[in-house]
């Protein structure tokens, strides 16, 4: 990773930042060091690991491709609720070593239809899942603190506080910001009140979930989990998680990769664009966004 005084030169005359994942990060020093700089963009998704406040205080814009980067994680997150609902990393593993077609043993869903979905975090990524939802004959439960129950309505889900949702749901997919009071928000008690058989989906950040219970629950067989984040990350390799034929796990693989990527530069290439006609960026982050930011 380059630091910023390998290229303290370049930085006198910047006005534009373009920035990506693994960016250093930019502070009051960096700042003084380019006078003239007028925006940030990111070619990527969060800002919070390496934008410092001062940012804001000195005026400088910042943009960030995360409505891009979004996309691809609430398409894998659509994928995962759908084989979540068909049992299908389980079955897949039964069927591998036993040969047998039918019956599945230990099915408690075999389907979305008539299930209920808890959503968890209504973020940009929360609301293309909450979208894509309405494609599927499901019951849609969410909670988010910026979300009003009328506008879970306008998403076709029921707004509902947090013991009810993960009480209810069949299925719940974690999309809230991981801040320091979302630490562990999906707690043991909200874990044990699942259903027996239900299923946690996590593609936002090992850290909002308790997984020392989540790893209790799973290890037990009462329920089952689609993670591409864990905490800590990656897991150590002679964690239970990683053999249990009821977990998969991918490696934090749900935002924007391969061709993927390109809609992020895309979004970067455009808000320069926008800067360079003395438009407003499209994508802009004030610092007071930066709680509701998955």
């Amino acid at each position: 990773m380059t630091s910023f005084a390998d290229v303290a030169d370049e930085l006198a005359d910047a006005e534009v930042l373009l920035t990506g994942w693994g960016c250093p990060r930019i502070t009051a020093e960096v700042l003084d060091a380019a006078p003239k700089l007028r925006a940030i963009v990111h070619a990527a998704g969060t800002i919070k690991t390496f934008v410092d406040p001062v940012v804001f205080e000195r005026g400088v814009e910042v943009s960030s491709a995360a409505a891009a980067n979004a996309v691809p994680v609430a398409e894998f997150t659509l994928a995962a609720i759908v084989l979540a609902g068909k049992r299908a990393f389980r079955h897949r593993d039964w069927f591998r070593t036993s040969g047998v077609k039918r019956p599945l043993p230990g099915a408690p869903i075999l389907g979305t239809l008539g299930t209920t979905v808890g959503v968890l975090g209504a973020s940009r990524i929360g609301r293309l899942v909450l979208e894509r939802l309405r494609g599927l004959d499901v019951d849609v439960l969410v909670n988010d603190p910026y979300l009003s129950p009328a506008e879970a309505a306008e998403f076709g889900a029921r707004w509902c506080e947090l013991p009810e949702l993960f009480a209810a749901s069949d299925i719940v997919s974690v999309h809230a910001p991981l801040l320091p009071e979302t630490e562990g928000l999906v707690s043991a008690e909200l874990l044990a009140a699942m259903p027996d058989g239900g299923v946690l989906i996590n593609t936002a950040r090992g850290g909002l979930v308790d997984h020392v219970a989540l790893e209790r629950e799973c290890v037990s067989g009462r329920l089952d989990a689609i993670l591409d984040v864990t905490d800590p990350e990656p897991l150590p390799l002679d964690s239970p998680m990683l053999q249990l034929p009821n977990v998969f796990i991918t490696p934090h693989l749900a935002g924007a990769m391969g061709n993927e990527s390109t809609r992020l530069g895309e979004a970067a290439v455009a808000e320069i664009e926008r800067l360079a006609a003395g438009k407003p960026l499209a994508h802009g982050i004030a610092r007071d966004d930066l709680g509701r930011i998955a």
